[in-house]
Protein backbone atom coordinates (compact mmCIF):
# COMPACT_ATOMS: atom_id res chain seq x y z
CA UNK A 1 0.00 0.00 0.00
CA UNK A 2 1.44 3.26 -0.63
CA UNK A 3 2.76 5.69 2.26
CA UNK A 4 0.71 8.81 1.72
CA UNK A 5 -2.59 6.62 1.28
CA UNK A 6 -1.58 4.60 4.52
CA UNK A 7 -1.30 7.53 6.70
CA UNK A 8 -4.52 9.27 5.77
CA UNK A 9 -6.21 6.26 6.47
CA UNK A 10 -4.60 5.81 9.64
CA UNK A 11 -4.88 9.30 10.26
CA UNK A 12 -9.05 8.80 9.76
CA UNK A 13 -8.74 6.14 11.85
CA UNK A 14 -7.25 8.20 14.93
CA UNK A 15 -8.55 11.88 14.64
CA UNK A 16 -11.81 10.09 14.68
CA UNK A 17 -10.81 7.66 17.81
CA UNK A 18 -9.98 11.54 19.42
CA UNK A 19 -13.05 13.28 18.30
CA UNK A 20 -15.10 11.11 19.66
CA UNK A 21 -13.73 10.24 23.26
CA UNK A 22 -13.92 13.58 24.15
CA UNK A 23 -17.34 14.76 21.96
CA UNK A 24 -19.73 11.86 23.12
CA UNK A 25 -19.53 12.34 26.43
CA UNK A 26 -17.40 15.48 28.03
CA UNK A 27 -18.20 14.95 31.27
CA UNK A 28 -16.36 11.05 30.77
CA UNK A 29 -13.25 12.53 29.31
CA UNK A 30 -12.78 15.31 31.51
CA UNK A 31 -12.95 12.84 34.47
CA UNK A 32 -11.21 10.25 33.28
CA UNK A 33 -8.31 11.95 31.54
CA UNK A 34 -7.89 14.98 32.61
CA UNK A 35 -6.19 15.65 36.05
CA UNK A 36 -7.17 18.48 38.66
CA UNK A 37 -10.10 19.19 36.30
CA UNK A 38 -13.70 20.50 36.75
CA UNK A 39 -17.18 18.62 34.49
CA UNK A 40 -17.44 20.88 31.95
CA UNK A 41 -20.09 23.52 31.48
CA UNK A 42 -23.58 22.87 28.98
CA UNK A 43 -21.33 25.56 27.01
CA UNK A 44 -18.08 23.67 27.23
CA UNK A 45 -19.55 20.17 26.49
CA UNK A 46 -21.56 22.25 23.14
CA UNK A 47 -17.90 23.44 22.10
CA UNK A 48 -16.29 19.79 22.28
CA UNK A 49 -19.22 18.53 20.13
CA UNK A 50 -18.92 21.38 17.57
CA UNK A 51 -15.05 20.36 17.07
CA UNK A 52 -15.52 16.68 17.75
CA UNK A 53 -17.26 17.36 14.19
CA UNK A 54 -15.14 19.65 12.95
CA UNK A 55 -12.41 16.67 13.71
CA UNK A 56 -14.68 14.09 11.99
CA UNK A 57 -15.43 16.38 8.50
CA UNK A 58 -10.87 16.32 8.38
CA UNK A 59 -10.93 13.08 9.16
CA UNK A 60 -12.88 12.24 6.17
CA UNK A 61 -11.01 14.65 3.87
CA UNK A 62 -8.55 12.40 4.90
CA UNK A 63 -9.74 9.02 3.90
CA UNK A 64 -11.40 10.83 0.82
CA UNK A 65 -7.82 12.14 -0.29
CA UNK A 66 -6.27 8.71 0.54
CA UNK A 67 -8.36 7.23 -2.50
CA UNK A 68 -7.90 9.84 -4.58
CA UNK A 69 -4.79 10.37 -6.59
CA UNK A 70 -5.53 13.98 -7.55
CA UNK A 71 -5.94 14.72 -3.83
CA UNK A 72 -3.57 12.52 -1.79
CA UNK A 73 -0.99 15.24 -1.37
CA UNK A 74 -3.02 17.93 -0.62
CA UNK A 75 -4.53 15.74 2.04
CA UNK A 76 -0.92 15.23 3.00
CA UNK A 77 -0.08 18.98 3.00
CA UNK A 78 -3.41 19.32 5.06
CA UNK A 79 -2.45 17.04 7.84
CA UNK A 80 1.05 18.47 8.30
CA UNK A 81 -0.34 21.95 8.41
CA UNK A 82 -3.28 20.74 11.18
CA UNK A 83 -0.66 18.45 13.31
CA UNK A 84 1.90 21.45 13.24
CA UNK A 85 -0.93 24.40 14.15
CA UNK A 86 -1.94 21.85 17.03
CA UNK A 87 1.33 21.00 18.34
CA UNK A 88 3.02 24.85 18.32
CA UNK A 89 -0.62 25.89 19.98
CA UNK A 90 -0.19 22.76 22.42
CA UNK A 91 3.71 23.68 23.38
CA UNK A 92 2.92 27.49 23.58
CA UNK A 93 -0.29 26.70 26.39
CA UNK A 94 2.50 24.48 27.88
CA UNK A 95 5.05 27.81 28.30
CA UNK A 96 2.22 29.79 29.16
CA UNK A 97 -0.33 27.51 31.53
CA UNK A 98 2.06 24.71 32.48
CA UNK A 99 2.30 21.00 31.99
CA UNK A 100 -0.58 19.42 30.65
CA UNK A 101 -2.62 15.96 31.51
CA UNK A 102 -0.60 12.99 30.62
CA UNK A 103 -3.32 12.44 27.54
CA UNK A 104 -2.43 15.71 26.31
CA UNK A 105 1.18 15.71 26.42
CA UNK A 106 0.81 11.94 24.34
CA UNK A 107 -1.26 14.08 21.73
CA UNK A 108 2.17 16.28 21.56
CA UNK A 109 4.16 13.76 20.53
CA UNK A 110 2.11 12.33 18.15
CA UNK A 111 1.25 15.66 16.58
CA UNK A 112 5.32 16.47 16.54
CA UNK A 113 6.35 13.22 15.35
CA UNK A 114 3.88 13.16 12.53
CA UNK A 115 4.80 16.94 10.98
CA UNK A 116 8.48 15.42 9.28
CA UNK A 117 6.89 12.40 8.52
CA UNK A 118 4.24 14.49 6.18
CA UNK A 119 7.07 16.92 4.95
CA UNK A 120 9.28 13.65 4.24
CA UNK A 121 6.64 12.33 2.48
CA UNK A 122 5.73 15.03 0.70
CA UNK A 123 9.28 15.64 -0.75
CA UNK A 124 10.41 12.43 -1.76
CA UNK A 125 9.72 11.30 -4.95
CA UNK A 126 6.78 9.09 -6.44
Amino acid sequence: MNLKKALLIFSFFTICIIAFLYGLSPRWFFETFLLDSQPPSVDQSHILRAVMMLYVALGLFWLWSAFSDKYRDTGILVLCIFCGDLVARRILSMIVDGMPSPLLVLYIAMELSLVPVCVWLLLREG
